[in-house]
């Protein structure tokens, strides 16, 4: 999901490049246009389901054709994996990933009027393994204590809040899991944010209009440990 100033302007398969992944859904916005008024959930179990978004400034929703391309990069089922949407929105990427098998998934957003929507959503899907918690998205990291194995990051547009974000939801992945950015410009391994932070790869990374998203991996623990 995409917001202005404070937010940015959103089932066990293979890894991309490995193994079968573990997988994600989405968020943010790849134009600056006007936001629909509905999404859709594009694959799984909820197919075809809409998604309503909430007359909020600077709400919008990741467009279908980047969660496909996400969903390609990351397999097309997520069955056992915990995900994080961390800046929920509309739920389009959380609820995705719940919709294709995700054991767990924590949405966290702080707009009353999304978070009731998202919760409308949840009742109507019978989504009992989605948790849905109003609160700031950068409050939130600072006390929590779960692990995930996928997250969904699309911070503010315009600041630095990625830069502030993303060293401390590293922190919350598991060894060799994701963790899926959307912003306003390419990140490069040899520049801030992600240089700061040794071991990460940019695994894959795209653009759509004016949003550049991409694709994180954590190394994996070696073996033995």
């Amino acid at each position: 999901m995409t917001r202005p100033a404070e937010r940015r302007g959103a089932g066990g398969a293979g890894r991309p490049g490995g193994p079968a992944p573990r997988g994600p859904a989405s968020r943010g916005a790849a134009s600056r246009g006007a936001a629909p008024a509905k999404v859709r959930i594009i694959g799984g179990d909820w197919k075809r389901t809409p998604l309503a978004v909430v007359d909020a400034p600077g709400l919008r929703p990741t467009p279908d054709r980047v969660r496909e391309t996400l969903f390609n990069w990351l397999g097309q089922r997520l069955d056992g994996w915990r995900c994080l949407d961390l800046y929920a929105g509309t739920g389009a990427l959380g609820l995705e990933a719940a919709s294709r098998g995700a054991a767990k998934v924590v949405l966290v957003e702080r707009e009353p009027r999304a978070v009731q929507a998202l919760r409308d959503a949840q009742a109507r899907l019978k989504a009992d393994r989605v948790e849905i918690v109003q609160a700031d998205a950068t409050a939130w990291l600072g006390s929590a204590r779960d692990r995930f194995d996928l997250v969904f990051l699309d911070p503010p547009f315009g600041g630095d809040a990625l830069g502030r974000v993303l060293p401390r939801v590293v922190e919350r992945v598991e060894p060799g899991g994701f963790v899926y950015v959307e912003s306003d410009r390419a990140l490069a391994p040899d520049a801030a944010p992600l240089a700061a932070l040794p071991g990460v790869e940019l695994r894959r990374a795209d653009k759509a209009g004016q949003v550049h998203y991409h694709l994180l991996h954590l190394p994996p623990r070696p073996p033995g440990a």
